[in-house]
């Protein structure tokens, strides 16, 4: 599963759990919430402003490495 900008939160998260660090690190610690699940990766960032291309970055690489 190829991460994207538009990947939904909850999606990554159901597929891939230890990815929430990577969430937690841009301060985005309400993971349980209904809400944040159904964000994109995009949103969540504009909400944190944090760099959306960079997480998604971060996240692939950390996926490709396991």
């Amino acid at each position: 599963m190829a991460i994207t900008k538009q990947s939904i939160i909850g999606d990554i998260l159901d597929a891939h759990p230890d990815t929430a660090q990577f969430f937690f690190d841009i301060g985005m610690h309400c993971l349980g919430c209904p809400a944040s699940r159904s964000e994109s990766v995009e949103d969540a960032c504009k909400v944190h402003a944090t760099d959306a291309d960079a997480l998604v970055e971060k996240i692939n690489k950390y996926l490709e490495s396991k």
